[in-house]
């Protein structure tokens, strides 16, 4: 019986407690709800806290949440259709106004994409594409420029400095939206393009732009290339026809050289014993007949001479 009679009582603390105790984490701040009506002071001290047990507890986070807002179509100042991203972070300041005005997150989301996403169309759709895209200190250099093609464009203008930037932009857009947040309990710490791109049919256009310009600097780089071969191919060929002519004077210079002395040989040979040299030259002669030679000479030829000579003997 004492038994039972503990285990109903432990029982019934357990329901109570679940009743009425609830933990506040050090994330978070609270509000206890009453039939749908906040009841007291906002809680923002972490630990374990105490209600009645027909009272509800609203939690609500005190770090910084996300906003991703839709990719939205918006034309320029200039009339170009851009795709813009934007993203934002953004607190809860103020839950009892909070809970009063968006009641959660959801609500609180839904809220921002009105708010911020009407903000950024205002000022993308008064500004130049220019402007979204560069920095305050943007700076080109065309002198620089791999491209000499780029400075020549006339629909860019590489040398304009932006009178905002994108930096400037953001804080437009941020200064502009949070003066409808405090309505909202809600602080806006940051708002940030995240991207921003031609839609389809123009970045189709911008695409065939680019691969054209790119094709026409391929086509110069080949032209000065074909210019550059075309020139070491004629240097080339000068530089063999150099080369040749010189080795055929020097040739022709050795030849005469060597036909001198081979002259100046025999020369001195005849002159030595005139009737040896002129035996020799005629046995010469006859080695360079080969085998199965045939001559038709006169019988008084004096090619004959020395071969008579030894049968007269």
């Amino acid at each position: 019986m004492k038994t039972s009679v503990l285990a109903l009582v432990a029982v019934l603390v357990i329901i109570i407690g679940n009743l009425t105790l609830y933990t506040v984490d050090e994330a978070q701040q609270a509000i206890v709800v009453q039939f749908g009506e906040p009841v007291g002071d906002v809680i923002n001290e972490p630990g374990l806290k105490f209600k009645l047990p027909w009272q509800d507890v609203r939690y609500f986070d005190k770090r910084l949440l996300v906003w991703d807002g839709d990719v939205t179509q918006i034309p320029t100042l200039g009339r170009e259709f851009i795709l813009v991203d934007t993203t934002a972070r953004w607190r809860i300041t103020d839950p009892l106004l909070f809970l009063t005005s968006v009641r959660d997150e959801s609500g609180a989301r839904t809220r921002l994409d009105d708010i911020i996403d009407s903000v950024v169309r205002d000022m993308v759709s008064s500004t130049e594409l220019e402007e979204i895209v560069r920095s305050k200190d943007w700076q080109v250099n065309v002198e620089e420029l791999d491209d000499p093609a780029l400075a020549e464009r006339s629909d860019v203008n590489l040398e304009k400095q932006p009178k905002l930037g994108r930096e400037l932009l953001e804080a437009g857009i941020l200064k502009r939206a949070r003066d409808s947040m405090p309505a909202l309990g809600i602080e806006l710490a940051d708002v940030r393009i995240k991207r921003v791109n031609y839609i389809q049919s123009v970045r189709r256009q911008v695409e065939s732009r680019m691969i054209a310009e790119r094709q026409s600097i391929a086509e110069r780089f080949r032209s000065e290339g074909r210019g550059r071969s075309q020139e070491i191919l004629g240097n080339m060929e000068r530089d063999l026809r150099r080369i040749r002519s010189e080795a055929a004077r020097d040739a022709e210079k050795i030849r005469g050289e060597a036909d001198a002395k081979a002259t100046q040989i025999y020369g001195n040979a005849f002159g030595a014993d005139a009737e040896f040299y002129s035996f020799f030259r005629t046995l010469e002669s006859y080695r360079a007949l080969g085998q199965n030679s045939t001559l038709m000479l006169k019988a008084d030829s004096d090619f004959f001479r020395y071969l008579e000579e030894p049968q007269a003997q």
